[in-house]
């Protein structure tokens, strides 16, 4: 192209005074141009190794409960109507002020210039973030305990190859960049490294958990992201929250589950969230920052769908605990492991480990009974037993279902407040047309009263919530 345009330019006159043009001969080997010197590559905060794990059994703590101010305005946040000029913008596709720039319309948050500072700006910021990095912390160690204490032969029955070995592997190393930069966000007083207590004692079991867990943190972050000061570290959190989302889609995976049956994930508030995570923390460092958020009493599922099951509705006492209610496999026969199914007419019942399974028997189904059992408060949990469950809900009347973008309630039957048992419904309810509303890794509260809320303002019901837990509709 470069020898056409010179003989054209120059005319056909001047072509015999041309230099002949030679092709250049192409280089076999690529070869980098280096423009300017390495940049340093900032140092990973420190961690241990896979620490020691099981309950707490240290003395009892000198403090207990979650961290309080010595002011409380009131005893929750009173409803309010929509802000003032919530309705003002003409929604019409036209825009309706001046351009700050070429191409940027008029608006948005953080669009001044300002160079963005990503730190707390508010004690709403310092406690999200640093539920946040728990969260992060306890994901590194879990993975890493797997691996660990299962072999090779465990993970190879389960399915698992050392691909996906090295998967969770990689999956663990990608925590300590998302603890590094909440830590670097929140200074010296951010959370460290704890001890831990898994309720797992097999690799489907750990599977099980892993997925509930990230998908609680996931859940978690989603729901005060939008509500932070500091717009800047909010937008680094998202983009590690998107990491821990794939990962809670592969975790599914590994399990045998589909990876994604809902079309939008639910967001819950930071004390549902603690709530979920703090029993998992046996002991922490001294002087460890502690938390605002509140701990319901755990709410068990008595008969949650086990997806280990050939026919997972089939179970009943099959988790290793309340709240996240992880599956059990102590009582399943291996004639009824859904791994085991390998009938060649009905490869649908099988779950072991695959990209998509589409199962013949769903998990669960609108219309089902489920029973529940809820904790009374006042149980000690979290970093060294320093926080206590507690609850200002009046008598549980109301199941919550919070999935997608809905909350859903269906009546509690067959309350009985001796031995904290009642069953419900699981309710036959859409988002949109053929998308179920009641789908994948949910959670379920107990409540007092029927609040209409929305993912955004879903806190408002935490004064009405007796007990909470995860529930595993499919």
């Amino acid at each position: 192209m470069i020898g056409n345009a010179l003989l054209q330019c120059a005319g056909l006159a001047a072509l015999a005074n041309l230099p002949l043009i030679r092709a250049v001969p192409f280089l076999q080997t690529p070869t980098t141009t280096f423009s300017s010197a390495e940049t340093v590559t900032p140092a990973i905060v420190s961690v241990m190794n896979v620490t020691s794990h099981g309950p707490f059994t240290g003395p009892p703590a000198s403090t207990t409960g979650a961290l309080t101010a010595s002011t409380i305005l009131a005893s929750e946040i009173p409803s309010a109507p929509p802000a003032p000029g919530t309705f003002n913008y003409t929604a019409d596709g036209k825009l309706h002020g001046p351009e700050p720039a070429p191409f940027t319309p008029n608006g948005g948050l953080g669009t001044n210039g300002s160079a963005p500072v990503s730190r707390p700006q508010s004690d709403y910021d310092y406690q999200s973030l640093a539920l946040a990095l728990y969260q992060e912390w306890i994901e590194w160690d879990l993975f890493h305990f797997g691996l660990k204490n299962f072999s090779t032969n465990q993970f190879n029955s389960s399915g698992l190859n050392a691909d996906d070995r090295f998967l969770i592997q990689y999956m663990a190393d990608q925590e300590v960049g998302h603890a590094t930069l909440l830590t670097n966000i929140l200074g010296a007083q951010a959370p460290k490294q704890c001890t831990y207590n898994y309720p797992v004692s097999n690799v489907r079991e750990f599977l099980d958990f892993n997925q509930k867990l990230t998908r609680v943190g996931e859940a978690g972050a989603y729901g005060f992201i939008p509500h932070l000061n500091n717009r800047p570290a909010a937008q680094l959190l998202l983009q590690s929250v998107a990491v821990e989302a794939r990962q809670q889609l592969i975790f599914r995976q590994l399990g045998g589950q589909f990876p994604m049956p809902v079309w939008h994930i639910p967001a819950i508030p930071q004390s549902w969230a603690w709530t979920l995570l703090a029993p998992y923390i046996s002991s922490c460092p001294t002087n460890q920052s502690r938390l605002i958020w509140q701990n319901f009493p755990a709410l068990s599922i008595l008969n949650q769908p086990n997806p280990a099951r050939i026919n997972a509705s089939d179970a009943f006492n099959e988790t290793t605990g309340a709240g996240i209610n992880t599956l059990s496999t102590a009582n399943i026969t291996n004639s009824q492991l859904c791994q085991n199914a390998t009938n060649p007419t009905n490869q649908s019942l099988n779950c072991a480990p695959a990209i998509t399974q589409n199962r013949t028997i769903p998990l669960s189904y609108p219309g089902r009974q489920v029973f529940l059992h809820w904790d009374t408060p006042g149980k000690l949990v979290g970093p060294n037993n320093s926080y206590v469950t507690n609850t200002t809900a009046r008598v549980p009347r109301w199941a919550a279902w919070v999935s997608q973008l809905n909350v859903t309630y269906s009546r509690l039957l067959n309350i009985n407040l001796r031995n904290q048992t009642a069953f419900t419904f699981q309710p036959n309810v859409s988002t949109w047309d053929h998308d179920p509303a009641i789908n994948g890794t949910m959670f379920l509260a107990l409540t007092d009263a029927r609040l209409n809320v929305t993912p955004f303002n879903l806190s408002q019901l935490n004064p009405h919530v007796a007990a909470l837990g995860v529930y595993q509709a499919g």
